[in-house]
């Protein structure tokens, strides 16, 4: 990290976006960062914050390829049955590519944000007026919280939590060598980050339009309490602190700021900074256009390529278990939104006529995957079996993060992506408030628990949990099974977290399942499950029948031809162990350069 490090301190002047810069650069010796000429007031400040922000575009932060593979989420990219993907087999090491690019962009991060913390330290004497030291408050949240944030998401990917906190700008090369932390100091200290962001900055940054849309594009991104005080509560679930936690999440619950969002706004460029955004990373297909996707300039991303099987790598496909889930993740047939009205043909006239069906699948399932025999949802102009190949033994996409309502093909974009990331969204801090119900004090609150899940199975018009109506969903069906605290966090673990956020987040179905203790018995439990393909008949752009074969995915073995068998983690199964693999380790660019360690 520390020769990373030197090298940003190098460039990091024209990475910082101001106006009026041109000059400044010129003057400036490009080997250092000087305080005596910058820093020297609020708009320098919140210039270099601007590039706190954009170190959190580093796609190599939130790595979501490598966590998704080594979850229970995915399969590595197409060429069933023989996988390489260290993440996925579970053979990845310190010198992993994931693991040193997490880490770098993670640090790299956390000295962007000490670097305005200092700054800010250094003119607080200046600021007089009321409204200057407001925002010098506001700022200084903004920079503690990203700091807090990034050392956050360090304990909870490296080294069972023990990693080095930096409070501070190195400047001399002993400064860069740093020892490790123990878990509780470094808890301690991103809770310190977050609570004074809880503090000073405001409760919401826009006022958002009847459609739903921030009324203030641009300050939409910025970050608001919500975001502070909802990292808070989750890091204190992730310890299993969950009556905390629980506080934490009704401060958030109780803002009146948050509203869940219509489904198709939270995984495509429709629907950006929604009100039910919390945390979102913004990138832009129309800005820095000479930038690659690459680039740390760059304000693009490669997710719809990666997962894309249009023009794109597929290179995580959803893995078996997770397409059947999304396949009986039941529409409601009560609820309005699941009825599609079609053209038939009138059987006693042979007259034309309107004809009502429920939708081949839930809304959840169709903005989240693309399979084969939906028809309901178009698929890059098509329907999915028209679009996509569904070729070697691949039965399902992700449809999240990709480009399918906006393009015929993601080479026309070049393979690039103007998508948000949604990092953290209501919908989440629903479920975690529902975990924290089950597993609190007294027992738990089974009951209100459902209540908040059947808020986001509602949004989806999916059937609803639990054996009678309640006052929000009258109308509502339900699956009439009498839960308690462990059929009902089975069904979280299981079925409700993955489907609803699979893709998203930081790391969030990996770190979910090592805290639930679950991950070595899933893969082993998965790795005995068989399935196979069904063929699947279609009417192709020309109006010609065509068949997708062994695209349907059906449990159980084929018989008649095993080598078309479809078993996933495997290799996971007896690779995987806890030790080694729960956490990413301290990465080889780290350890090779610092004598501390």
């Amino acid at each position: 990290m520390k020769r990373n490090i030197v090298r940003y301190i190098l460039c990091l002047l024209f990475v910082i976006p101001m106006t009026g810069c041109e000059d400044f650069l010129t003057q400036v010796n490009p080997n250092e960062i000087s305080t005596d000429n910058y820093w020297r007031n609020l708009r320098e400040c919140e210039s270099g914050l601007i590039a706190v922000y954009n170190q959190l575009r580093n796609t190599g932060m939130m790595a979501v390829g490598a966590e998704t593979n080594r979850s229970d989420l995915a399969y590595p990219g197409y060429g069933r049955p023989n996988a390489t993907n260290e993440y996925y087999l579970q053979t990845f090491t310190d010198g992993s590519a994931a693991v040193n690019g997490k880490w770098d962009a993670l640090y790299k991060g956390i000295f962007r944000a000490n670097q305005v913390i200092r700054g800010l330290n250094g003119i607080e004497d200046d600021m007089i007026t009321d409204d200057d030291v407001e925002k010098w408050h506001i700022l200084m949240a903004e920079a503690r919280f990203f700091r807090g944030l990034f050392h956050f998401y360090a304990h909870s990917t490296f080294n069972f939590g023990k990693i080095i906190i930096y409070d501070f700008v190195p400047e001399e090369e002993k400064e860069f060598y740093q020892p490790l932390s123990s878990s509780e100091d470094v808890k301690a200290f991103f809770r310190a980050d977050l609570e004074y962001a809880r503090e000073y900055l405001p409760l919401y940054r826009t006022e958002y339009k009847d459609d739903g849309t921030p009324s203030d594009p641009q300050m939409a991104g910025r970050i608001a309490k919500g975001a502070a005080t909802s990292i808070l509560g989750t890091s204190y679930l992730y310890e299993e602190d969950f009556d905390k936690a629980a506080k934490y999440f009704e401060e958030v619950l109780e803002s009146g700021v948050y509203q869940l969002a219509h489904v198709s706004e939270n995984s495509t460029s429709h629907g950006e900074f929604n009100q039910e955004s919390i945390l979102e990373i913004a990138y832009d297909l129309t800005y820095k256009i000479e930038e690659s996707p690459w680039s740390p300039k760059s304000t693009k991303n490669t997710y719809a390529a990666e997962f894309s099987p249009v023009g794109g790598w597929r290179a995580s496909l959803p893995s078996c278990w997770l397409i059947m889930a999304f396949r009986e993740d039941a529409p409601d047939p009560t609820d309005s939104r699941n009825i599609i009205t079609y053209m038939g043909e009138d059987p006693s006239t042979g007259e034309p006529i309107e004809l009502n069906r429920v939708r081949d699948y839930s809304l959840r399932t169709s903005y989240s995957l693309a399979l084969v025999d939906d028809r309901d949802l178009p698929y890059y102009n098509a329907t999915t079996a028209q679009a996509a190949g569904f070729n070697n033994l691949e039965t399902g996409y992700f449809r999240k993060f990709t480009n399918w309502d906006i393009t015929e093909n993601e080479t026309s974009l070049n393979q690039q992506s103007g998508i948000n990331y949604r990092l953290l969204r209501l919908a989440d801090i629903y479920l975690m408030y529902a975990e924290a119900l089950i597993k609190g004090g007294n027992g738990g609150d089974v009951a209100k628990a459902i209540e908040y899940i059947n808020e986001v199975r509602y949004r989806s018009a999916l059937i609803l949990l639990g054996t009678a109506p309640d006052v929000n969903h009258p109308g509502s069906s339900f699956d009439g099974i009498t839960y308690n605290a462990k059929s009902l966090m089975d069904h979280l673990m299981y079925k409700e977290r993955p489907l609803e956020l699979c893709l998203e987040g930081y790391a969030i179905r990996q770190i979910d399942m090592r805290r639930w203790g679950i991950t070595k018995r899933r893969f082993e439990d998965l790795s005995k499950q068989i399935y196979h393909g069904e063929n699947y008949e279609f009417i192709d752009q020309d109006g010609a029948v065509q068949t997708r074969w062994g695209s349907v995915l059906t449990e159980g073995p084929n018989s008649g031809f095993p080598e078309k068998n479809m078993i996933d983690f495997q290799e996971a199964a007896t690779n995987y162990n806890e030790r080694m693999h729960s956490y990413f380790p301290i990465p080889n660019s780290e350890t090779t350069a610092n004598p501390n360690l």
